[in-house]
């Protein structure tokens, strides 16, 4: 058996022995209150006897029918609870006014069985409410902090007794009947209490501290990111997030993955055990005009790759050029159209262009390569001259092409990559001029 419904069945049990000594006691020694208390921890049998079905019920895993799991049944056993104590309210609430309006005649003759049987009850009353609140608190258990909340008010109406049987002993029995009325109140204060927190959650009420806490830890990720939607509900014990991000247009999938990564991490740190979807969407009229020229390319179909694109200011207006591959096999007439499409999706989604240019290009397919024998020393020597030491790595490739040159250099760690690109390109050439007949040159920079 579980911890939360051990906790729920030693409820059930405290309350079948409450009623028993409570109307014991009450029927006894003609005390109204305790009555009216007997009746309350009839409530409370079977508002334990909810919180157990609730909480067995809540603990299932989720399933098929029940994604998000069975956590609402606690929160539907706490209604029901707050249903029995308004009813319960009114019929106490309604005999203690018979009584003090003189319409019904009663006699309270409480004896120190009487007084034993109430010191008790408030030691059962407090060590049930330790318990509750104790296991509520641990499980984040919405039915048995509801418990611990209706116990609590338990220990303020049995104190309420206590000084009512007092009054009646002294020679007002009046206060037996004020004491039940003030029971009557704090039930009605219980159930208005019940009944609005467990309905704000069933009816998905966003948790303002919850959602505060996940704003702010996603606030302070660092690189940023683009929030665009958070929403928080509570469902039993545990936090649901749903969350919308903006990433650059031209990130790769993996990126969008690690950034979506990085916001679930962050709730979850602010609020434990929290079930958190993220959704990734690229930035659109917000971003910059490049990233939405990129956008609005790559969402044409056929188009596989694009580069080189760059916006550039022609005579006080703004223009674009790019690079598209393409599928080789398509018809010259097919790239034009695709190229033209591409050119009014630019200048839907970046209306301050003013013109688009784009360059076509066939996508080149895996090409067969083998190991070429090149004069190494030519390209040491000329990487030596432009870097200061040899290169780290020197592989030659023969493709259809010609011949491919591989090369790892190492650079200053504090090189901006603007200065790493530049001497890098200076290499390209100096390599393309030792060596005739190199086809490309490809430098990987290395700090």
């Amino acid at each position: 058996m579980s911890p939360q419904r051990r906790t729920a069945l030693v409820s059930v049990g405290a309350a079948c022995l409450l009623i028993a000594i409570k109307l014991a006691a009450g029927l006894g020694s003609g005390s109204l209150a305790l009555v009216a208390e007997a009746a309350h921890s009839g409530t409370d049998l079977a508002a334990a006897l909810l919180t157990f079905f609730a909480v067995s019920v809540a603990v299932r895993p989720a399933d098929r029918g029940h994604p998000f799991g069975h956590a609402k049944a606690q929160n539907l056993a706490a209604l029901g609870e707050a249903g029995f104590l308004i009813g319960v309210s009114v019929f106490i609430a309604a005999a203690a006014v018979a009584r003090l309006v003189g319409v019904v005649s009663f006699s309270v003759d409480p004896t120190v069985w009487t007084f034993g049987a109430v010191a008790l009850v408030v030691a059962i009353d407090s060590s049930r409410l330790l318990v509750s609140l104790r296991a509520g608190q641990r499980y984040r258990s919405d039915a048995l902090i509801a418990s611990a909340l209706h116990f609590s008010s338990d220990l303020a109406g049995t104190i309420a007794v206590l000084a009512g049987l007092v009054a009646a002993d002294l020679g007002s029995p009046k206060g037996d009947a004020i004491a039940a009325l003030f029971v009557a109140v704090l039930v009605v204060v219980a159930a208005v209490r019940l009944l609005r927190r467990n309905v704000n959650v069933l009816m998905d009420e966003a948790p303002v501290d919850a959602e505060r806490a996940a704003r702010k830890a996603i606030a302070a990720l660092n690189p940023p990111v683009e929030l665009r939607r958070l929403r928080v509900r509570r469902s039993g014990g545990s936090h649901f997030a749903d969350v919308v991000i903006g990433i650059a247009p031209g990130a790769a999938v993996g990126q969008g993955h690690a950034a979506a990564d990085r916001v679930e991490d962050a709730v979850q740190d602010a609020l434990p055990g929290a079930d958190v979807v993220v959704h990734v969407e690229p930035r659109g009229v917000g971003a910059g005009i490049r990233e939405r020229a990129l956008a609005a390319a790559l969402g044409v179909s056929h188009v596989r790759e694009i580069h080189d694109l760059r916006v550039l200011e022609v005579e006080g207006g703004l223009e674009i050029s790019l690079h598209l591959k393409l599928p080789g096999d398509l018809s010259l007439e097919r790239a034009h159209a695709v190229a033209e499409q591409i050119e009014r999706a630019i200048g839907d989604a970046v209306p301050e262009v003013s013109a688009v240019r784009t360059h076509l290009e066939p996508l080149a397919e895996t090409a067969a390569g083998e190991a070429a024998e090149v004069d190494e020393g030519a390209v040491e020597t000329a990487v030596r001259e432009e870097t200061g030491a040899a290169p780290r790595e020197l592989r030659f490739v023969r493709t259809d092409d010609g011949i491919v040159a591989f090369l790892t250099v190492g650079l200053g760690a504090r090189e901006s990559l603007a200065e790493a690109h530049d001497r890098a390109s200076a290499l390209e050439e100096r390599v393309r001029s030792a060596v005739p007949g190199i086809a490309d040159v490809v430098v990987h920079t290395e700090p």
